[in-house]
């Protein structure tokens, strides 16, 4: 399974409690953004744009900008978000290079997927103005849930996409050295932290 179709798959799931889960999701992290009011977000790994099309649709005014490898994931954002945002097939740390800055960088559901997860801080810390909105899968809970439902069960429910596991204070010891918390809300069985840059 490709992880544009776990993406896909996740996010238009029918089964009524995983959509009220997503659903939590989303207005969490809708809230979260609004609360910092920025005139400027950038999603790192939009995939097909779920999330920026929740921002736009939950009253979010701000530019919205979006990067993924998959070019097929930026077409399907495309044809989801037309002229909300501005999307591109790109390398994030590519635009760190260029010097693009913006007032909120997303990394929703990502980093778990990268081997190296530790060499995206640094990178995010010179995309964002002062805001970053992170989320990673809750260990245990997120594999436990997957073995409830029968899922992943010979990999005692550890989705093989998932290269990297943290606990909820595990997740924050992984970002304090370079940003601070400000807001962690419960979003089960997702870790989420709305920081900013150190000094800001």
């Amino acid at each position: 399974m490709s992880k544009d179709y776990g993406n896909k798959q996740k996010h238009e799931s029918r089964n009524p409690i995983q959509r009220a889960l997503i659903h939590h999701f989303k207005s969490r992290a809708i809230r979260l953004v609004q609360g910092v009011a920025p005139r400027s977000i950038l999603e790192v790994g939009c995939g097909e744009g779920y999330m920026l099309d929740a921002l736009s649709r939950g009253g979010v005014t701000a530019a919205l900008h979006g990067v993924d490898f998959s070019e097929p994931a930026i077409e399907d954002a495309r044809t989801r978000l037309g002229a909300r945002a501005e999307l591109e097939a790109r390398d994030a740390r590519e635009l760190a290079d260029d010097g693009r800055t913006f007032d909120l960088v997303m990394m929703l559901e990502v980093l778990e997927h990268i081997p190296d997860p530790a060499q995206m801080l640094p990178i995010l810390d010179r995309l964002t103005r002062r805001h970053l909105l992170l989320s990673v899968p809750w260990e245990p809970m997120f594999r436990g849930l997957n073995m409830a439902r029968g899922k992943h069960v010979r990999a005692f429910g550890n989705d093989p996409e998932h290269v990297n596991h943290w606990s909820r204070r595990g997740f924050f010891r992984f970002i304090e050295p370079h940003f601070e918390i400000l807001e962690a809300p419960l979003v089960a069985p997702w870790t989420m932290v709305l920081a900013q840059r150190r000094g800001s």
